[in-house]
Formats: structure tokens, C-alpha cells, sequence
């Protein structure tokens, strides 16, 4: 299970549905600060409502 506030760029390309996304999202938690929920993901670029599954793979710590 990652850290969606700790996980590297290649971490986060791991998860096949976030895969290819995971510089935008690191981009996005260094521009806006720390994720306070998974549901925030589809706040970032390219991936809104494109982040179902990933409840079982990801935290929020």
C-alpha cells in the first residue's frame, strides 16, 4: 500500500490505473500541498473520474 503523500512519481506508475499519471500528481501535491483525501486525485489533470480502484492500493497519511 503507498502513500499518496509520499510516493515517488515511478511509485505511483505502478498502480495501473494512475499509471502514466504519476508526475502530474506529485506536480499537483508540490503546487497545492499534501492529499487530505483518494477522492482529491480527480482533481488532477487527466485523471478525473478515472481513479476507481484505486481505494485498495493507496492511503492518505
Amino acid at each position: 500500500m503507498l502513500n499518496l503523500n509520499t510516493a515517488t512519481a515511478d511509485e505511483l506508475d505502478t498502480i495501473e490505473v494512475l499509471h502514466g499519471h504519476g508526475f502530474e500528481i506529485v506536480r499537483y501535491r508540490e503546487e497545492r500541498g499534501r492529499f487530505t483525501s483518494l477522492r482529491q486525485l480527480d482533481e488532477v489533470p487527466g485523471l478525473s473520474g478515472k481513479t476507481e480502484g484505486v481505494e485498495g492500493q493507496l492511503i492518505v497519511g
